[in-house]
């Protein structure tokens, strides 16, 4: 059989004078032998480069020459840095956004649970330099593929260690692991936040806040208001990471109304920590190029479209804060956009009083 001679210039400089080997192989064999019958010193073996040895940030600035034999514009360095090997396994040069969909798709089937596994995705030390739109804005997905690509690159961000910024069923907010403790410090040091504001946590059914917080309403109650625009502050359990608002014994829990922020709760294996995406003291934001100035501070931006009427400030008040902490009382901690529907359900329906009286 005839083999190809690899022309490049990394190639021609392991060939020998006398027996044109292209790939070294030969070369050595020639010189082990001289080696052992001529009386002279042998003729040491030419040196090669070890493999890995031309990895991205290596001294050398210049890219390697196209090889004919691959047939495209891939790199023949992988020839003489795999031990003087021809045809060595031919990869393409560099990877897109595509790519990394496809991997965070693969790390979601491995990742036991619906987790993916921990490293596909943006990490928290790549930045965000354009947002990926989500098919079907706010209302179901439209193209279940590109939704599942979506998907599947912000929960590979966020077990990466990454934010990612996601449309809510009020503002726009910026996610992340909240059992994660450097993802935790990255959101305040994003925000400008003090350090004594807690963060709430978000979660995609209602059955999940049991583990993370001991519920003293009935089961009824929290189903009225969850999923909606509502937070509910409740007392902690011990599942929940201690350095998540180490300060207080609450902690506010969300479900947003929006398909696409639940899916991701249910995809990551534990919950998100959650907050609006903006300055802290700034107005909330409604689109995505309103916290431009955000982006390269995130791993992911998740394009969900305008979420109700930008030139309303109604819709900026984000959700209503209600403490039900306290057994048979409430205590509004902030009015936000649901506050009248929600005070009627919890006093008209359920008989609980405001904590003041």
């Amino acid at each position: 059989m005839r083999v190809r001679r690899c022309r490049c210039r990394a190639s021609r400089r392991l060939r020998s004078p006398r027996s044109r080997s292209t790939c070294g192989r030969r070369r050595r064999r020639v010189t082990a032998g001289r080696a052992g019958t001529g009386p002279g010193p042998a003729r040491p073996a030419p040196s090669l480069p070890q493999p890995g040895s031309h990895r991205p940030g290596a001294a050398r600035s210049r890219r390697p020459p196209p090889c004919r034999a691959s047939r495209g514009p891939r790199c023949c360095v992988r020839c003489h840095g795999n031990g003087g090997r021809k045809y060595a396994a031919v990869l393409p040069v560099g990877s897109g956004r595509g790519a990394g969909m496809l991997r965070a798709l693969a790390g979601m089937g491995r990742g036991g649970e619906g987790a993916p596994a921990p490293g596909p995705g943006p990490g928290p030390g790549r930045s965000c330099s354009s947002p990926l739109v989500l098919p079907g804005a706010a209302a179901a997905p439209s193209s279940p593929r590109g939704w599942a690509e979506a998907l599947a690159a912000a929960a590979g961000a966020l077990q990466a260690g990454g934010l990612v910024a996601v449309p809510t069923d009020t503002v726009y907010g910026v996610a992340c692991l909240a059992q994660d403790p450097r993802a935790v410090r990255s959101i305040y040091g994003l925000k400008g936040r003090n350090g004594r504001k807690p963060l709430a946590i978000c979660l995609g059914d209602v059955e999940h806040i049991y583990r993370y917080c001991h519920v003293n309403v009935p089961d009824e109650l929290l189903r009225d208001l969850l999923p909606g625009p509502v937070t509910l502050v409740l007392k902690r359990s011990e599942e929940l990471n201690k350095d998540l608002n180490p300060f207080t014994s609450l902690v506010g829990v969300r479900i947003p109304n929006h398909p696409f922020i639940r899916e991701l709760a249910r995809a990551c294996s534990g919950p998100l920590a959650l907050t609006s995406a903006n300055i802290s003291s700034q107005a909330s934001t409604l689109t995505v190029s309103e916290f431009q100035d955000l982006w390269p501070q995130l791993s992911l931006v998740i394009d969900g479209g305008p979420i109700g009427d930008v030139q309303s400030p109604e819709c900026r008040l984000g959700s209503t804060v209600v403490d039900l902490s306290v057994s048979g009382k409430y205590t509004v901690i902030r009015p936000g956009c649901a506050l009248q529907s929600t005070v009627e359900i919890l006093r008209q329906k359920y008989g609980l009083v405001p904590e003041s009286s």
